[in-house]
């Protein structure tokens, strides 16, 4: 059994990496429903479930980040509770961003567990960072390829593809920093990097594929 997290650039191709990588393998795909399986075995309800991740986060304006350091909250929930006569009673509780990373972070080391599973982002990399029998990927691109790609895929300008690109490496980036100690550019942290520049989708599935047998093969750590 082995896990494989994924980490890309918006506009490289890395979700499209990861599903064929699971049609292959036949591996499941790390989503919701994967966090609420989790969040379940806690005695969270499934509606508490937010798959809060770098790609809903938004970067922390300057004044925000001097000023307003603390977590910010994402979600206000039901809560039922009883009381000493039995009675049951319903309140509200504001979850915050730094909860849900650590329901994020639990649910990855429960599909750790489990196996046979591709994390795509989410901070997979630093999570299982010491964890044996996972593979490590990260799929990058040139500007002017991840511009291209979301031009075709999301029908945007040049210009608005330009600035969902700057957007999303700067929300990442921050997201991984504050969350996960990581610089997600740090190619230590992965076993293979991948450029779709250079290679197209089979290609790049075939290098993960020669990668697990490997790793299955004890040849990588």
């Amino acid at each position: 059994m082995a896990v494989i997290t994924i980490s890309r650039q918006v506009g490289s191709g890395g979700e499209a990496i990861a599903r064929q990588v699971c049609d292959v393998l036949k591996y499941r795909y790390f989503d919701k429903q994967i966090m609420i399986e989790a969040a379940s075995e806690v005695g969270l309800h499934k509606d508490h479930v937010v798959d809060y991740s770098e790609d809903e986060y938004e970067a922390r304006h300057i004044v925000a980040r001097l000023f307003r350091a603390g977590p910010r909250p994402i979600k206000t929930v039901a809560v039922k509770a009883r009381d000493k006569s039995g009675a049951e009673t319903l309140s509200e509780a504001t979850i915050d961003e730094a909860q849900y990373v650590e329901l994020v972070k639990n649910s990855i080391e429960a599909a750790y567990e489990s196996g046979d599973m591709v994390i795509l982002g989410r901070g997979g990399q630093a999570v299982l960072q010491d964890k044996a029998n996972v593979l490590h990927i990260r799929v990058v691109a040139p500007t002017g390829t991840r511009i291209a790609r979301l031009q075709r895929e999301e029908s945007l300008t040049v210009e608005e593809a330009q600035q969902r690109i700057n957007q999303r490496d700067r929300a990442t980036s921050e997201y991984l920093g504050r969350f996960f100690g990581i610089r997600w550019d740090d190619s230590t942290l992965y076993h293979l990097v991948i450029n779709t520049g250079k290679l197209d989708v089979d290609a790049a599935v075939q290098l993960i594929m020669d990668a697990v047998v490997q790793l299955r093969a004890g040849l990588i750590d």
